[in-house]
């Protein structure tokens, strides 16, 4: 059973920076395509940004530029820099993972990190 956990979130001020980080358990976790999705309240979950087990990096067009998806494969972990964040970010921020390459990656599922961005 492949276990995602999500850590990092919390209260950031607005144009600051922070790093989310999924740790997976339970899987090959290198031959996954790796994602991170955000659901603002009382919306649908969106696709931030996912990367494929060769480190192919997609973002949507929202936050190009000030995000960054990257993976570790001897940790098992797939991080989401943050930066210059504004309060339109503020969401919960979901880890997922595919077992094969994919750039919407949805098989497993984490719980989610709250991110609150203050102006």
């Amino acid at each position: 059973q492949v276990q995602l956990v999500e850590s990092g979130g919390g209260l950031v001020q607005a144009g600051g920076s922070l790093r989310l980080s999924c740790v997976a358990s339970g899987g090959t976790f290198e031959t996954y395509a790796m994602g991170w999705y955000r659901q603002f309240q009382d919306k649908e979950r969106e696709l931030v940004a996912s990367i494929s087990s060769s480190a192919y990096a997609y973002y949507t067009d929202s936050v190009k530029g000030r995000f960054t998806i990257s993976r570790d494969n001897d940790k098992n972990t797939v991080y989401l820099e943050m930066n210059n964040v504004n309060p339109g970010a503020t969401a919960i921020y979901y880890c997922a993972g595919t077992p094969k390459n994919a750039y919407r990656p949805g098989d497993y599922w984490g719980r989610g990190t709250q991110v609150t961005v203050s102006p």
